[in-house]
């Protein structure tokens, strides 16, 4: 006799009904997706939550896999606005919500776009790869289109404190962030192979094997990168002093204000001479001066030339001038003037990526008729330079990227492959007041630092100023909107790293892979139509 044991599974669950539930689950996708954009503002500085972005990217792929490409587009637009809204708030310090609003939309425009490509290669194996390509693919366009890109909020530049720092200089910002996205992406997998075994107790080990690589090999390969990372003097050490003059707070008219930030700076050189001279504090090699220190055009206006002369020759060095310099007719130019104790003014470099609607208005006769005041403020546009920026300062050759150029990939590169040993980044930060928008720009420069492994100097007109070191650690920094000095001695480093040797190679590289994702989907997408057509299609009797 023999008996046939029966195994009786537990009753499942129903799942939940009702209107309530149903209204959840409509909008617990676009909840996600504003809440990821949240998440990731929150993982950039000043905070040093830098592994929020994990989390952030792991919703935006719960909110994105295997979605429709329209559910995409919106699903995108979500996350791009929780995101840039709070980052880019700083914009409207001075100018009102409208510009902030309406360059918070337009940015977010590109990732949507970027929510749609993920959307559409998620079905891909191993889809976290393509989908963090995609993603670079965004930022690659988002930092060339429109009027030369505006890369603020690049997912490096919200790393300086992470452990994922090291691929900076493997591949630069593309590969930095490339890293990130692609292990919070894979977190997401992880945990959807999880619930998928606890669902039906089998899961492809090829799945879990890519779920797994996803998440590891960007952390691997970050460590595996700390040897490129190196604070060491290769061409000994210079000793470099930052002034940071400050601003007027308020009570000056715009002419006095301008006279009086320039006798700020000059004024806190002549401390430092004096403090030099009483043994104080070491003689600096060469003193940088912030963006916009000498509004006045030293040029052509006599008393603007005579206290910075007066400023060299009492610290006896060399002094990198911030200056606006105004031609008769035509242009202005933000320029950088080498000013010698001896011989006065000699090496120029003249910003080469000017900010849109700052120091530029594209679609002038637009803008005049939208907001004529603001047209009437930017009455004259500055014009891109064109020269490399590298000074020669008492035997240093130190790379120039002014403000808003340190956020783009190429002004940096370029400085160094022109032998630049030491970056200055000098700064005009005080219309936008107390904002994070100067801690982020200055996460910016800690970045750069170990992109290039370089000693990064960044000399504010209000704060912060900061000494970084080719590491990417600030070992010097100031107050905001109070006079300082910073002097420190720095190393200066030659090698150039995989990242610098590369340039936009690497982006190059993941670019290709997201357009060969999309375009594998589509081509898998026409083949299906055609197939669908030839199906439905009336047979032909013989």
């Amino acid at each position: 006799m023999s008996a046939t044991m029966t195994t009786v599974e537990p009753p499942q669950p129903a799942a939940p009904t009702g209107p309530g539930w149903s209204l959840a689950r409509r909008f617990a996708r676009p909840a996600g997706a504003a809440a990821s954009g949240l998440l990731l503002y929150a993982s950039f500085p000043p905070r040093t939550l830098w592994w929020l972005a994990l989390p952030a990217f792991a919703l935006l792929a719960w909110s994105l896999y295997g979605r429709r490409p329209r559910a995409g587009l919106g699903l995108g637009a979500l996350a791009g606005l929780g995101f840039l809204l709070p980052l880019l708030y700083w914009t409207g310090a001075e100018v009102g919500p409208g510009p902030w609003l309406g360059l918070a939309a337009i940015e977010a425009v590109f990732i949507a776009f970027t929510g749609l490509g993920i959307a559409v290669v998620s079905r891909l194996p191993p889809w976290p790869v393509w989908a963090a390509a995609v993603w670079i693919l965004g930022e690659a366009v988002r930092a060339r289109v429109p009027f030369g890109g505006f890369p603020w909020g690049k997912i490096a530049f919200g790393q300086a404190d992470s452990v994922f720092l090291p691929l900076a200089a493997v591949g630069g910002t593309p590969v930095l962030g490339f890293g990130v996205v692609l292990c919070g992406f894979g977190l997401y997998e992880g945990v959807r192979q999880v619930l998928a075994y606890r669902r039906t107790r089998t899961v492809p080990r090829g799945a879990v094997a890519a779920a797994a690589a996803t998440v590891l090999v960007p952390v691997v390969a970050a460590l595996a990168a700390l040897p490129l990372v190196s604070d060491a003097a290769e061409d000994g050490t210079a000793t470099v002093a930052a002034i940071q003059g400050n601003v007027p707070r308020a009570g000056l008219e715009f002419n006095a204000q301008r006279r009086a930030v320039l006798d700020n700076h000059v004024r806190r050189t002549l401390e430092l001479a004096a403090d030099v001279k009483a043994g104080k504090e070491p003689r600096p090699d060469f003193v940088l001066w912030p963006e916009n220190s000498s509004d006045i055009d030293p040029y052509r206006n006599a008393d603007a030339y005579d206290v910075i002369e007066q400023a060299a020759k009492a610290i006896g060095v060399p002094i990198s001038v911030g200056a606006v310099v105004t031609p008769d007719s035509g242009p202005l130019y933000n320029r950088q003037i080498l000013w010698d104790p001896e011989r006065g003014p000699t090496a120029t470099y003249d910003k080469r990526q000017i900010q849109p609607f700052g120091e530029y208005l594209p679609l002038r006769s637009v803008v005049r008729w939208i907001s004529p005041g603001y047209a009437e403020m930017v009455r004259r546009d500055f014009a891109r330079g064109t020269g490399t920026g590298v000074f020669d300062l008492a035997g240093t050759k130190v790379g120039l990227a002014t403000c808003y150029e340190a956020a783009f990939d190429w002004t940096v590169r370029d400085a160094v492959t022109h032998g630049a040993q030491l970056i200055s980044v000098p700064s005009n930060n005080a219309t936008f007041d107390r904002s994070e928008m100067t801690y982020q720009q200055l996460a910016m420069s800690r970045v750069r630092a170990v992109e290039h492994s370089r000693t990064v100097v960044v000399p504010v007109t209000s704060g912060v100023s900061a000494i970084i070191q080719p590491d990417g650690r600030i070992t010097q920094q100031t107050g905001m909107f109070t006079p300082d000095a910073l002097v420190a001695k720095v190393p200066l480093r030659s090698s150039l790293t995989p990242a610098t040797r590369l340039g936009t190679l690497p982006e190059a590289l993941l670019v290709a892979v997201a357009v060969a994702g999309l375009g594998w989907v589509a081509v898998g997408a026409v083949r299906a139509r055609r197939a669908r057509t030839a199906a439905s299609a009336p047979a032909v009797a013989g």
